[in-house]
Order: structure tokens, then sequence, then C-alpha cells
């Protein structure tokens, strides 16, 4: 015959085991969901991604050494370019480029311009001096820089 204590107390270490058997599942699909996205394995993503605490995985038999493998496969070698796998750096490095290309082409229409107005200027001082020349003194158009 169980006391009441006792069934009490049996009742509270079911319930404990059925808590951690859902968290235990909640922190596998939280894993299986992380690797689905392709993003690192830490202890800190799952507990956010399961909803579980840090102690609960660091103090579980099978999820702590899981876990703890998975973020040693996912660290890159010392001495490597983690750059590239950063979606934010290459669309930094992306848009540097572009700003680059940009600038270049900024400046080699704005030379062009300059040529062209050089031309133009050059041209009209040409004019100038034939009307001059050809007796224009009678039609002769004042130029901007005269008073009319």
């Amino acid at each position: 015959m169980t006391t009441p204590r006792a069934a009490r107390t049996a009742a509270l270490i079911a319930a404990a085991k059925s808590k951690s058997a859902r968290k235990t599942a909640d922190a596998e699909q939280a894993i299986r969901r992380l690797l689905t996205r392709g993003e690192r394995i830490t202890f800190q993503a799952v507990q956010r991604e399961a909803g579980v605490s840090h102690a609960f995985l660091y103090n579980h038999p099978e999820l702590r050494p899981r876990i703890e493998r998975l973020r040693a496969e996912a660290t890159p070698p010392a001495g490597t370019d983690t750059t590239r796998a950063d979606p934010e750096n290459t669309l930094v490095r992306v848009l540097g480029r572009q700003i680059t290309d940009l600038k270049k082409q900024h400046r080699t229409e704005v030379l062009a311009l300059r040529d062209a107005l050089e031309q133009a200027h050059g041209e009209n001082l040409e004019l100038r001096r034939r009307l001059d020349r050809t007796g224009a003194a009678t039609s002769r158009v004042p130029s901007i820089d005269e008073p009319s």
C-alpha cells in the first residue's frame, strides 16, 4: 500500500521525467532546424531555438556531447577566411565593388564632359575671331561678357 506522500513523490517524478523528455525533444528539433537552415550549432543558438535553459543543455548527458561535436565540426580551422561564408560580408564586398565601379564611371564621364566643354569653348572663341576678322563691325552681336 502506498502512502499519500509516496504517491505525490511518484507523480512529481513522472511529471519531471515528462517535462525533461519534452525539453529533450524540443532541443533535438531545434538542432535539426538549425542544421537545415545552415546555422552554426552553439549552446546559445539551441537554447534560443528550443526555448530551454543553458543549464539543461549543459547537464544533459546526450545533448551536451552532440552540441559540442556539431559546434566543433562547424568551426573552421585557424587561419581560414571566415568572411567568405558570411552573407553580410559578401553583400558588403559586392556593394563596395559596385561603388568603386560607379566612381570610375563618374570620373570618366566628368573628364569626357570637360573635354567637350573645352572643345566647345575653343570653337566658340574661333567663331568670334572669324566674325571679328570678316569685318562684322556693322552686324556685331555682343558677347555675354560685354555689356549690351
